[in-house]
């Protein structure tokens, strides 16, 4: 009987929109070159220094405070003033000053935002407080960029450069996802609610709104999974830092009030930049698609691939079954890193998806329970056969529709020189395509090896001393 095997190459995940840590611009793999705030070579402009004042006025921000803004390579960033030690507090943000669906709640547009999506309140408090001559966060928010080097800004002709990649796929997905939610909003918030509304909001407003929020926003704390704090989202990231140095707590002994707490998770000396890390798990897709910057670290490239159970396979509901029972589903994503080795459960599933033929009675219920622990090992030559032609072709195939070569993708990063988006655009296709190399090279190396594996038949005949040492079944005659 024929196994019905789905494989795919291109993500299906479900689309988080706000998963990000926070920036402020591009950060560059290269070292930082920093003009400090009051230099006068390069000053801060009027609205960095108005964005100051306005921290100055509502007592964050003092002469003595050990960051300022200052102007870094690719934009702003957080800058020592002094010698700064490790794990030393540099700034602490009451909560009065943060962006929040709290702060959206207590607003004049907090009722007829309370069914949304977190963070399409958030994103339409932003647009109106931009739009507000008198707005409290006026300052705040006329130094927040137009736009950045993240994937989701570039031009079609940019795209093209990301030809073959998932990140082109994921990008073109986000863009309409988010053109899909702002059309809902428009008809069922913005249009009946004009009053509150009064200036127009466009598309355009709303796309902005969402990547700020995307780049900005800092996520997964306790409490809090969208929240905007100015001035700590000035801070950059940084390939060699490790570990996340910020936190919510309370104000002290006397206030109530929670603190945005941001730490230096090294030591710093007066003039330089204050670093955090951003995601530790993000891949370089990931980083560019949220930031607009890659790292040259391996780690950071990786694949996703999907592997599906078919609602046309025959054994549907018993292979569905079995993995629900071993947490995963009839979908599953296996991201695979850079000189990593294969996610564990990766084979298994694999070996389910194309279980069939003499080998389908693994599938019944006698053997559910011991199941999963044989599908560790080879079954059968015939399913590992067809696991390595299908995963092998399936390489192949995504390799030849990429507009380059792994070899090409080298010799423009050898020449240099090539502006942040186009660096990006390289570095990304040419990590997927490592990947994949990669993996179609696991898998031609299992194909070679079929005849020297031990399969299951021969390991339950080895258990019930049936297989000599030759492998040669023993027979016993009365």
């Amino acid at each position: 009987m024929t196994t019905i095997f789905f494989f795919f190459t291109s993500p299906t995940k479900t689309f988080n929109p706000i998963t990000a840590k926070p920036r402020h611009t591009s950060p560059s793999l290269r070292p930082f070159s920093l003009t400090p705030l009051q230099s006068a070579a390069q000053p801060p402009s009027q609205a960095v220094q108005e964005f100051w004042s306005w921290l100055r006025a509502e007592g964050l921000v003092s002469d003595k405070t050990s960051t300022r803004p200052g102007v870094v390579q690719q934009g702003l960033g957080l800058v020592a003033q002094r010698n700064i030690g490790h794990k030393e507090i540099v700034l602490e943000v009451p909560k009065r000053l943060w962006i929040n669906p709290d702060a959206v709640a207590a607003s004049e547009i907090g009722r007829v935002c309370s069914g949304l999506k977190p963070w399409i309140g958030v994103a339409l408090f932003l647009i109106r407080e931009k739009k507000r001559g008198d707005s409290k966060w006026r300052v705040y928010l006329d130094i927040l960029p137009e736009t950045t080097d993240s994937t989701i800004y570039w031009s079609e002709e940019e795209l093209k450069k990301l030809q073959g990649t998932q990140l082109l796929r994921t990008t073109l997905g986000v863009k309409e996802y988010v053109k899909g939610e702002f059309e809902k909003v428009d008809r069922e918030i913005l249009l009946p609610h004009k009053q509150l509304f009064p200036s127009s909001i466009t598309f355009e407003d709303f796309f902005w709104a969402f990547g700020i929020l995307r780049s900005r926003a800092f996520s997964r704390l306790p409490g809090q999974n969208l929240v905007l704090v100015p001035l700590a989202d000035l801070i950059n990231h940084s390939s060699s830092i490790t570990t996340e140095d910020y936190e919510i707590k309370g104000g002290g002994l006397f206030s109530k009030e929670l603190l945005f707490s941001l730490r230096s998770p090294t030591s710093v000396k007066a003039g330089e930049q204050v670093l955090i890390q951003y995601d530790l798990n993000k891949s370089n897709a990931d980083l560019a698609l949220d930031y607009g910057f890659i790292e040259s670290n391996p780690d950071r490239n990786s694949y996703t691939l999907t592997l599906e159970i078919s609602e046309s396979d025959p054994f549907f509901e018993n292979k569905l079954d079995i993995a629900e029972l071993n947490g995963l589903g009839k979908t599953a994503y296996f991201d695979i890193t850079l000189f990593r080795p294969l996610p564990p459960a990766m084979l298994p599933f694999l070996r389910l998806v194309a279980l069939g033929g003499a080998d389908a009675f693994l599938l019944e219920s006698i053997y559910r329970n011991s199941i999963w622990g044989n599908l560790q090992l080879p079954l059968s030559r015939a399913n590992e056969e067809l696991i390595c032609r299908v995963v092998r072709d399936t390489c192949k195939s995504a390799l030849s529709g990429y507009g380059t070569t792994i070899e090409e993708d080298e010799e423009l990063q050898k020449i240099g020189n090539l502006g942040p988006r186009t660096e990006i655009a390289v570095g990304v296709r040419w990590g997927e395509k490592k990947v994949l190399q990669q993996i179609e090279d696991v898998f031609k190396d299992k194909e070679a090896e079929l005849d020297e594996l031990e399969y299951y038949q021969e390991r339950k005949l080895r258990e019930l001393g049936l297989v000599g040492e030759q492998g040669d079944i023993i027979f016993w005659e009365k």
